[in-house]
């Protein structure tokens, strides 16, 4: 199995919603467990305690509600990137990422040679997609 690093994204009270997104986005499979079912009762029954995304390209996307008593997140200096040489795959990812939110950089070619694109989705997470154009 070995070690890995996952982003493990924190919301206020949308992460079902936002977990929903990233599996119409990414595809894959999404576990979601809420408070209630661990037993807990109250305004935080619904809300999602863990939310595990295993897409077919191998990203894991995490993501959880902030309880009740807890301060709910304000902002983040974080961001999520998407990089590689599968064109196709990272602008449609971009499409539905960008699609309702806030594009800070248009997808488009860089004075480096790669096309770059900077986005703040619907939930307020902020990605960077680039795609590596080929050497040569």
């Amino acid at each position: 199995m070995g070690t890995h690093l996952n982003p493990y994204l924190q919301f206020d009270d949308s992460a079902r919603q936002a977990m929903e997104f990233y599996r119409d986005v990414f595809g894959g499979t999404l576990n979601v467990m809420s408070f209630g079912d661990m037993g807990a009762e109250g305004p935080d029954a619904d809300k999602v305690m863990h939310g595990q995304l295993e897409s077919p390209s191998g990203f894991v996307l995490m993501g959880s509600d902030t309880p009740s008593g807890m301060d709910a997140p304000t902002g983040s200096a974080s961001r999520i990137s998407l990089s590689g040489d599968q064109g196709d795959e990272l602008r449609g990812y971009w499409a539905k990422l960008s699609d309702g939110g806030t594009v800070d950089v248009p997808l488009e070619k860089q004075m480096w040679g790669d096309e770059f694109g900077q986005c703040v989705d619907r939930f307020g997470v902020r990605w960077l997609v680039n795609i590596s154009q080929p050497q040569g």
